[in-house]
């Protein structure tokens, strides 16, 4: 007698395209995107994302291709992550703030078949030299009611080519390990690495999110965080798990935020220090009179307890959160304990200011020495912080040896040190590597020495982290000129400029002999240090 099988009833491929599916079932006429004047309910919502598939598919797109976005937070690319996987079809959403050279290397890498690119960032691609064979289709998004300049690229129109789409009936059916998305490193170490997210993972980490910080039918989430970010950290997927609304926000601006907070309910957003920095010391920031709960996450480089005082102090709630582009985002959270709230204000600042532990749905975390040996959790020894779980990229897209390098010993590599405190939580205390984030963007200093290395009168460069005010940490470059060689300070910025995204270039220069060891080898150490004496604790 056959057995007969059952596992269909009981389990089903865990993939955010069934958010979609039930927020159109259950909220069909609620508000699921904002975006200036515009509105879209979830029926309309649903409609774009399956004219996008059917578009995409009639240009040739197949299960496993790659499609790749450059364009702002808009509904656009909001609209892609469920279109792409429609098709099962992998999403690659690209840096805006990255130069021609360095997105030409992620089309090229990724093996990209169509892209659709803002005419604000056309430009980027038109400039580039490289030649991109599997690229057969560019559409260009046309912003209109923002008033974006740009160009045109050959090809067509975004708009008129959903209008003249036919909405793709059935999505590819998918399995839960399948890649959904590749989301590039800020290239740290050198080129990008295309970090590879699943569906199981994206879906998890949706609703890990959506967990954490309360996101429920009510909540309307503003995008100042990038979408091209580890995938906005999920929330792409995650607003719509709860049938909450998108508040779409083209370009971060202090006055169009408090706007937007009072005006569309506001409920809930992320962003890094940086971003907390410039609302708080913005004049539009005494305007804000909150009459909804605001939620607010930030990440990226450790925010001080003055940032987070000031953010509590003008009425918000605020979460620490911590992780990596290879944990799709927030990996840690600095849970709260209610106790803590009758803490005097520096000490809760303090306590909030740590990394904290795993999210709900993430798993494990240790902090370990050389030997994959816990740490003593007594807020002192420091060691690297490994991770595993369930928001834990698949691998590096096409480098198995990277790959297999940052997962050694079975734990993710974070690169990170830190230490482990004795109620559990982490916290950070430096870089393995010379690494300088610089308002929540990685830089790698040898990347930016190996620049300057190309200007004819350097003999010798290194360039660390200085601190600053608004970006929290900034590049600086410290230089020995060839023998009978001049060049200022600007002329050397201007050169890195022209051959690097803006936010790597070294904000400042100095010139002189750099101290060395016996061996000949530049101490970074004492770059660095001497820059923050005085200037308070280094934390990175």
């Amino acid at each position: 007698m056959a057995t007969e099988s059952f596992t269909d009833v009981w389990i089903a491929p865990l993939t955010p395209l069934a958010f979609l599916e039930r927020s159109l079932r259950v909220f069909p006429d609620k508000t699921a995107v904002v975006y200036g004047q515009q509105r879209w309910s979830y029926r309309q919502f649903e409609e774009r994302v399956r004219r996008l598939a059917g578009a995409l598919a009639g240009a040739g797109v197949q299960p496993g291709d790659r499609v790749a976005f450059l364009c702002p937070n808009t509904p656009p690319l909001l609209e892609a992550h469920f279109a792409v996987p429609m098709l099962g079809a992998v999403l690659v959403a690209i840096n805006t703030r990255l130069n021609a050279d360095e997105i030409a290397y992620i089309l090229d890498h990724s093996g990209a078949k169509v892209l659709c690119v803002d005419t604000e960032l056309a430009h980027l691609v038109a400039a580039s030299p490289a030649s991109l064979p599997n690229l057969a289709l560019t559409v260009t998004i046309a912003d209109v009611q923002a008033g974006a300049p740009g160009q045109r690229l050959d090809g067509p129109e975004y708009e008129a080519w959903l209008a003249a789409a036919t909405p793709l009936e059935q999505p590819h059916a998918v399995a839960e390990t399948d890649t959904i998305s590749i989301n590039y490193t800020s290239g740290t170490t050198g080129r990008p690495k295309g970090v590879m997210y699943s569906h199981r993972g994206a879906y998890m980490n949706a609703l890990g999110e959506g967990l954490e910080v309360g996101l429920t039918s009510t909540s309307r989430y503003l995008w100042t965080l990038p979408m091209f970010h580890c995938n906005g950290w999920c929330y792409t997927w995650g607003v719509v798990a709860v049938g909450g609304t998108h508040v779409c926000l083209r370009k971060f601006d202090p006055a169009t935020v408090v706007q937007l907070v009072q005006h569309e309910g506001v409920t809930h957003f992320c962003g890094a220090p940086t971003v907390l920095i410039m609302l708080l010391n913005s004049p539009a920031i005494k305007q804000l009179k909150l009459t909804t709960p605001l939620h607010i996450v930030t990440a990226a480089a450790p925010p001080s307890p003055t940032i987070l005082q000031a953010v509590e102090d003008m009425g918000a709630k605020i979460t620490h959160v911590y992780g990596l582009t290879e944990t799709y985002g927030p990996h840690t959270i600095c849970e709260w304990h209610r106790e803590w709230d009758e803490l005097p204000g520096e000490e809760r600042a303090r306590l909030k200011s740590r990394q904290g532990v795993p999210y709900i749905h993430a798993g494990g975390l240790r902090v370990v020495d050389a030997d994959m040996n816990d740490v003593p959790a007594d807020g002192e020894t420091m060691g690297e912080v490994v991770m595993r779980g369930n928001n834990v990229m698949k691998g590096y897209y096409r480098q198995p040896e990277a790959t297999a390098e940052a997962f050694r010993g079975g734990w993710f590599h974070s690169g990170d040190v830190g230490v482990m405190h004795p109620d559990g939580y982490i916290e950070l205390r430096d870089r393995k590597k010379d690494i300088i984030i610089s308002g929540g963007e990685n830089i790698s200093t040898i990347e930016v020495e190996q620049v300057i290395y190309q200007h004819p009168a350097v003999l010798e460069v290194a360039v660390v982290a200085v601190p600053h005010e608004l970006w929290g940490e900034v590049p600086k470059a410290f230089v020995t000129l060839k023998q009978d060689s001049q060049l200022t300070e600007q002329e050397l910025i201007d050169f890195c400029r022209a051959r690097l995204a803006a936010y790597k270039c070294p904000k400042a220069v100095a010139f002189g002999d750099l101290p060395k060891t016996s061996t000949g080898k530049i101490q970074k150490f004492k770059l660095r240090d001497a820059a923050w004496q005085g200037f308070g604790k280094k934390i990175n």
